[in-house]
């Protein structure tokens, strides 16, 4: 594994284990997700750019498209929740009282 590609697989472990052991606050989990979502375009784009695919090109900008609309509907809902409980704290939403 060259270094590049250990960089980029780190990255985007370090984003899970954020998103699956920190998850106090709403915002956190977001950072999480868009840090996982930016290694996978970097990679992805060094990819198609080393094997040379012009096939592959479209690939990262859909990947970036979904991840834009991806962290406008989590802002979305972030605003939505910190209207409604006041907070942004995962463990005062609950699924029950909705």
């Amino acid at each position: 594994m060259t270094p590049v590609h250990f960089t980029f697989s780190s990255a985007f472990i370090l984003g899970l284990t954020g998103l699956a052991f920190h998850r106090t606050h709403l915002l956190a989990a977001l950072l999480c997700l868009e840090g996982m979502m930016l290694s996978l375009f970097i990679a992805l784009s060094l990819w198609t750019v080393q094997l040379n695919a012009t096939s592959f090109c479209t690939a990262p900008m859909l990947l970036l498209a979904f991840s834009a609309c991806e962290a406008s509907a989590g802002l979305a809902l972030l605003v939505a929740t910190a209207r409604t409980h006041g907070t942004d704290h995962l463990q005062s939403l609950n699924l029950l009282q909705c």
